[in-house]
């Protein structure tokens, strides 16, 4: 038998105890509540997640607001001015031809420093002005930054995303195709080898006289 094993005997009864009935009966004086504070008053009743005044779990901990997609795309933003501002002052190559726009693309806005990835998206953003035609080439473009483009003379080109690549399934192995009976052949008849009687050697006629002798 062990400690935990222990039971009452069947039928047995025990008094509750009676606090505040004396310091002699062990629960007298401060009925077993202590000397003062909260929980020693009366309709004390403190909740079980209280920290004692400090500011709360549930108000130390950070918000999260909102949430983030795990599809999203974060782009390199340029503004519009900028771009133009460069433009002006020959910082992105030389014109073809006097009356042809500048043309801009990740490669040109990552040599003149307003990138610094050139395999990142680029979205083009429409503060500033725009004072020179420009064919700008990107991964997008706000609404205010295209009106700018087109209204300068220039036009704008929405870079399509790389394809991904397609990888080629492997080819079921095909099965031996099965030689079918042609249907108007007629199947072989099993034919049994028929064996000749053969004749038996005649005997001479000398023999046969003297067996009858």
């Amino acid at each position: 038998m062990k400690l935990h094993d222990l039971r009452p005997a069947p039928g047995a009864t025990k008094d509750r105890i009676r606090v505040g009935r004396g310091i002699a009966a062990g629960k007298g004086k401060t009925a077993g509540r202590g000397t003062k504070g909260q929980k020693a008053r009366s309709g004390a009743s403190i909740p079980a997640w209280f920290e004692g005044g400090q500011t709360p779990i549930h108000m130390r901990v950070p918000k999260l607001r909102g949430f983030r997609p795990i599809n999203r795309i974060e782009y390199q933003v340029v503004n519009i001015g900028r771009i133009s501002a460069y433009a002006e002052a020959g910082r992105l190559g030389e014109l073809l031809t006097p009356k042809s726009p500048y043309t801009v693309n990740p490669e040109i806005l990552r040599a003149a420093g307003l990138i610094t990835k050139e395999r990142q998206p680029v979205k083009i953003l429409g503060s500033g002005d725009v004072s020179v035609p420009l064919f700008v080439l990107a991964d997008a473009f706000t609404a205010s930054a295209r009106s700018k483009v087109e209204a300068a003379g220039g036009s704008v080109q929405t870079i399509a995303p790389a394809p991904e690549p397609v990888v080629a399934a492997e080819p079921e192995p095909t099965p031996a195709p099965e030689v079918e009976q042609a249907a108007d052949e007629p199947a072989p008849v099993a034919t049994a080898e028929v064996v000749e009687d053969q004749p038996e050697p005649a005997q001479d006629d000398a023999d046969t006289d003297a067996a009858e002798a």
